[in-house]
């Protein structure tokens, strides 16, 4: 008992002895949060004022000024300036309150309350990204921040750094102290870029409208305030239903911020974005030289290339180009004069053309024109880059027989069945112009006389994913490919003309490009060039290349035009076919389309000739007209050659050679096909076709140079404009009420491919 007294006692001591506090773990955690809190805080602030203090200048010549951008050529020779000389400089005096309310409603409704950097807004701004939208908000930018990225910062996205958007701030803040509200309005106003090389909301009234401000309705002003976040797709003349969804967007702003009554917001959505458009005002306002008009097409592109690598062409870069002034020149005569080529003129449409003019060892695009007599239009269509129009035969070398001599090793006497077929997999019949079957052919033969049954063959063999690999390599980029493809598909003059260049460069791909520098107003010079990526091995572009000679100087080839007397060039052409539903609207022999590309070791040239609207009255080619297009690249090719080294190819020493019924022919060394492996695959049902003595036998020794680099990788290279499937226009004289029976399959290589499906892309007219 006296032990359980003494314990006892203890315990109760210690329980009358004070105690030590209990540890407040949420306080703890919280007030340790707040400490980061405050330290990163205040670490931002110091990173803050560090990149203050690095801030570019800024003046008041920055703020108004857009100094025009000056184009040279590939010598470094001045040649014009970029976008228009006329600029409307509008005091705030003479601005429309209309136009302020707009401008703010939409792009900074705070902006007469915060003092340059709106605190709420990029608290907004970020809650809204957090939720996923941002609520209408043109992120946490103030008016008076874009207006300082527009004076002296890029705008291209990868410029858009902490850094930069720290001295934004900085120059924003300081802005505000120099100068008013009215001013920093006006010289947005002023600055901000409309689209079609335009700057200014006074300078786009007059050219969209061909009026001043202030004699602009609500509908329209509220127009102009909502382009500069998308000038090029709120283009009320191209785009008028996008157009019409940003002005809309703005007078809701403007009823949101009550500077318009309801009544006023409805009936102006009421009004048509194109009520008041005026042609006479851009032709009035650019000053379109005679220089400007040759170069118009070239220009564009220039100037489009230039937005994406972000420059903001208001502050007097210059920017030297690869544009061979002499051949650009000799190109617009071409197609403006009756002197080196005669044009129809049936009184309905204009004849037209679209012509690219490509270095082939580097890719420089030295000429290109976008149409024929296009007026003082500024920034016209560019029939040359446009991909809505099938290349029809000149697809062959690119998706057929190319990638058959790259993976299968085919020879140049490989045998091919032109008889009855369909497409693999469905009931729809390949034809040819002729409706004719020839047998058995070469593949030279088949090429030469572009016949459309024995490339879809050829294309089935392949392989639709590996034509397609090889394709891309060479700057073709099809999202899909169909068996149809294998005599056409939607593709610009650019992309073939960059194509046919790597195969002129023994099988180097150069992406086309346009300029080689551009130096800024800060002295800051960045170059830009395309670097070669082997796409094929050198036998298989010296094969098509030898193949592709007797196009040309074949007396059965299909562009004799085109032949240039002692000229070692090679090219392909392709007419295209209309769609059965036309068929009774037009005569036998119209085609929609007739393209030329070829060829020399200099250049790679290709045309497009045709109508812009092939389905109207007066809209198709014929037989007079459809060799127009060699013609045209008969006229440009012989004055590019008169300036450069006419030099044959030299055969690699992976190739080799042998008679074979008295033509000189080719083959892959290591591959060299027996009588029957040439004719494995094909069809025998048929007389063999007569003979085609082809003047392509190549004439070079063999090289003693070892072909070191034969690797067959398919690099990618990305297009200039994604290819796609051809348009409705050009559309073939399939028939789907044939016999369901088909011939025998060019090859089982690829049966694992003919899967069911429907063409695209049309039979073309070629051999004609």
């Amino acid at each position: 008992m006296a032990g359980n007294n003494e314990q006892n006692s203890r315990v109760a001591r210690r329980k009358s002895q004070p105690q030590p506090p209990k540890k407040h773990w949420f306080r703890r955690i919280f007030l340790s949060l707040v400490g980061l809190f405050v330290v990163g805080v205040l670490a931002g602030l110091c990173l803050f004022f560090y990149y203050a203090q690095t801030s570019p200048t800024i003046t008041e010549s920055d703020l108004k000024g857009t100094s025009a951008v000056k184009i040279y050529g590939k010598d470094d020779n001045y040649i014009t300036n970029l976008g228009t000389s006329n600029l409307q400089y509008v005091k705030s005096s003479n601005i429309p309150t209309t136009l302020k309310n707009a401008v703010v409603s939409i792009e900074d409704r705070r902006f007469y309350k915060h003092h340059g950097v709106d605190y709420y807004r990029i608290l907004g701004a970020a809650v809204g990204n957090l939720k996923g939208s941002s609520l209408g908000m043109q992120g946490g930018s103030t008016l008076t921040m874009q207006l300082v990225k527009l004076a002296v910062f890029s705008t291209d996205t990868s410029d858009r750094n902490l850094k930069v958007k720290a001295q934004e701030a900085w120059l924003a803040l300081n802005l505000e102290k120099h100068y008013s509200k009215s001013q920093i309005l006006e010289f947005y106003i002023n600055k901000v870029y409309m689209g079609n090389g335009i700057y200014g909301m006074g300078t786009a009234a007059k050219y969209y409208y061909n009026k001043s401000l202030k004699d602009l309705s609500l509908s329209q002003l509220a127009l102009l305030a909502g382009m500069p976040q998308s000038p090029t797709y709120y283009d009320p003349t191209t785009y008028p239903s996008y157009a019409t969804s940003r002005r809309n967007l703005v007078l809701e702003a403007m009823y949101d911020n009550k500077v318009i009554t309801k009544s006023q917001e409805t009936a102006a959505k009421k009004v048509s974005v194109k009520t008041g458009l005026s042609s006479a005002g851009r032709s009035g306002l650019t000053t379109h030289s005679k220089t400007n008009k040759i170069l118009d097409a070239y220009l564009n592109q220039v100037r489009q290339d230039l937005l994406k690598k972000g420059y903001k062409l208001t502050d007097g870069e210059k920017v030297y180009t690869n544009l061979d002034m002499d051949a650009q020149k000799r190109l617009y005569e071409i197609a403006n004069t009756s002197k080196y080529v005669t044009y129809p003129n049936n009184g309905k449409q204009t004849f037209q053309l679209g012509v690219s003019v490509v270095d082939s060892y580097t890719g420089k695009i030295s000429a290109m024109i976008g149409g024929r007599k296009i007026g003082n239009v500024v920034y016209g269509t560019n029939r040359a880059v446009q991909t809505d129009r099938s290349n029809a035969s000149t697809m062959k070398p690119i998706l057929d027989y190319g990638p058959a001599i790259e993976y299968l090793n085919w020879p140049t006497y490989k045998s091919l069945s032109d008889t009855k077929y369909k497409y693999p997999g469905t009931n729809i019949s390949v034809h040819d112009f002729d409706n004719n079957y020839l047998g058995n052919m070469t593949m030279r033969e088949a090429l030469v006389q572009s016949r459309n049954i024995p490339a879809v063959r050829t294309l089935q063999a392949v392989g639709k994913t590996r034509a397609q690999t090889f394709a891309k390599g060479i700057g073709i980029n099809l999202k899909t490919v169909n068996y149809a493809n294998a005599i056409g598909a939607g593709v610009s003059t650019l992309q073939v003309a960059g194509a046919y260049a790597a195969f002129a460069d023994g099988g180097v791909y150069h992406k086309p490009y346009y300029i080689r520098k551009v130096t800024t107003a800060d002295g800051k010079t960045t170059s830009y060039t395309s670097n070669g990526k082997r796409a094929m091995k050198k036998s298989t572009a010296y094969m098509i290349t030898d193949m592709l000679k007797g196009v040309i100087n074949s007396s059965t080839g299909t562009a004799t035009t085109a032949k240039i007397s002692g000229v070692y060039q090679a090219g392909k052409t392709g007419t295209d076919d209309y769609d059965s539903k036309y068929k009774n609207s037009v005569p036998s022999n119209a085609v929609v389309d007739s393209w030329m590309a070829g060829y020399t070791k200099n250049y790679s040239v290709a045309v497009w000739t045709g109508y812009d609207k092939a389905t109207e009255a007066g809209g198709y080619l014929d037989s007079s007209n459809e060799k127009i297009s060699q013609q045209i690249y008969r006229a440009m090719m012989s004055y590019l050659q008169q300036y450069s080294p006419n030099s044959d190819w030299t055969k690699p020493s992976t190739v080799g050679t042998t008679k074979r019924n008295g033509i000189e022919e080719l083959y892959v060394v290591g591959h060299l096909f027996s009588s029957s492996e040439a004719s494995s695959g094909t069809s025998s049902s048929a007389s063999s076709s007569s003979s085609v003595t082809s003047s392509s036998a190549t004439s070079a020794s063999s090289s003693s140079s070892s072909e070191s680099s034969e690797s067959s990788s398919s690099e990618e290279s990305s297009s200039s404009s994604s290819a796609s499937s051809s348009s409705a226009e050009s559309s073939s004289s399939e028939e789907s009420s044939e016999s369901s029976s088909t011939e025998a399959s060019s090859s089982s290589a690829a049966s694992s491919e003919a899967t069911t499906e429907t063409p695209t892309t049309d039979t073309n007219t070629e051999g004609q």
